[in-house]
């Protein structure tokens, strides 16, 4: 028996200082050495683990605390960050290595957020809102959807997918929804401020369609928090885990190396 092992089976009727200093050895070092000894293994984590799985790597630290704590097991978010890092699990994301799909003009001409202090829109047609967002390919690769959402009945009026994001992306899902829904004059066509949206040619078609522009202020993602909101239900929940397209109009593929 090391003198380690002696004061950790004397620690309950003395001191840990009194015994190391009768034994010769450093405070410091004993905790040194208790640190390093395997651990029992907790009895949330076999939960844990369950959980994680059960949601297919989708839940991070905070709903799986929420998830843990309504089964009985009360552990605080550090703990589970520490043993999600120990086991090399991580919950899926749709931040990480992402393309950057709003690139402002700092030349542009724009309009203000016609929104702003204003009721939500009661019929369909009175307010489109615009977005766009990027999806996995196989091999690395990504390609880039343009959408144009009502904002009274959020369903998509227009959209279109290409392997660039000119304006003509944008465009072409603007014409599409134009010439679907044919609203009246009036209609307010909002979007952030990308250089696709605000560019000559996209505030042009908006001005034919006798509709209104309307721009997100800079550096305010909530001004188009509700064409952002479908995104992450569509990379988290609709996609499968490991997920990437096959090509730019093939069907999903499972791909373990596919970037999300």
């Amino acid at each position: 028996m090391s003198r380690y092992q002696f004061i950790q089976a004397c620690t309950e009727p003395w001191p840990v200082q009194l015994l190391c200093r009768l034994l010769a050895v450093s405070t410091a070092g004993y905790y040194q050495w208790r640190k390093c000894l395997p651990q029992p293994a907790a009895a949330w984590q076999p939960a844990a683990q369950a959980a994680f799985t059960r949601h297919a790597r989708r839940y991070g630290t905070r709903r799986l605390r929420a998830e843990l704590r309504a089964e009985g097991h009360v552990v605080g978010r550090y703990a589970l960050r520490s043993w999600l890092q120990r086991n090399g699990l991580r919950a899926l994301s749709t931040r990480p290595q992402r393309p950057r799909t709003t690139v402002a003009d700092p030349a542009a001409v724009v309009a203000e957020n016609r929104l702003l202090g204003q009721p939500a829109p009661t019929a369909p047609d009175q307010v489109w809102v615009g977005d766009i967002t990027y999806l996995p390919l196989v091999g690395g690769r990504w390609c880039y959807l343009a959408t144009w959402r009502d904002a009274c009945s959020r369903r998509v009026v227009g959209w279109h997918l290409a392997s660039q994001m000119p304006t003509e992306l944008v465009l072409h899902a603007l014409e599409q929804a134009l010439t679907l829904r044919q609203p009246a004059p009036g209609l307010i066509i909002h979007a952030d401020r990308g250089s696709q949206y605000t560019s000559a040619a996209c505030r042009a078609r908006i001005a034919q369609a006798g509709a209104l522009p309307s721009f997100s202020r800079p550096g305010n993602p909530y001004d188009n928090a509700q064409a952002e909101a479908g995104w992450s239900t569509l990379k988290t929940e609709l996609l499968p885990p490991g997920t990437a397209f096959a090509s730019l109009w093939g069907g999903p593929v499972k791909t373990d190396s596919s970037l999300r």
